[in-house]
């Protein structure tokens, strides 16, 4: 019985480290300081820009995709991002965000479905930003804490890869693109 309970502690600790090292809760804004091209959210988060995207659930396999028209605006350090969405389901969407600049690169954010507020770092070519977001009543209503990084690429076009996780466990990853709508 000792042994099957070492063992287990054993197969626990290795899961914990490859969550904290080897994963995506691994990185950090410090590790992209230096990179480039870049970004800016009154400038790359400005004006009417298309977002197409695949959610995947806790197997891995999406369950999901969507398209979403968004409008940024900025006066000063203060910001919205309207964004509406259709995904493939028939399903549509509204949210609208709330946006703050701070000090030393950082940002808060708040919207009708965020717990509390939404904290943000920029760095070099990357966006992070963690909040709790409550899914809609027909998703099941559950409140998820969400990691979202946006990642600038030299043409451009931002990618956002979002985990989201429930009591600490993966439940669902969005990937998606933004970049400015060419229809527009």
């Amino acid at each position: 019985m000792k042994l099957l309970t070492a063992f287990l502690v054993l197969v626990l600790v290795a899961i914990v480290a490859r969550n904290i090292f080897f994963s995506f809760k691994a990185q950090a804004p410090a590790d992209y300081a230096d990179t480039g091209p870049a970004i800016s959210l009154t400038e790359h988060l400005s004006g009417e820009i298309l977002s197409e995207g695949l959610i995947y659930g806790p197997t891995g396999r999406v369950t999901n995709s969507f398209t979403a028209r968004m409008v940024g605006q900025w006066e000063g350090k203060t910001g919205t991002l309207t964004e509406d969405f259709t995904y493939s389901n028939g399903r549509t969407q509204a949210r609208k965000w709330f946006l703050t600049l701070g000090d030393n690169n950082t940002f808060t954010a708040t919207a009708d479905d965020i717990v509390g507020t939404a904290q943000g770092t920029v760095s070099g070519s990357t966006i992070k930003m963690t909040y709790d977001i409550v899914l809609p009543a027909e998703a099941g209503g559950h409140t998820l804490s969400v990691t979202d990084w946006l990642y600038m690429t030299e043409s451009g076009v931002i990618l956002n890869r979002s985990e989201m996780r429930k009591f600490g466990i993966k439940v669902a990853e969005l990937v998606a693109t933004m970049r400015p709508d060419p229809t527009r």
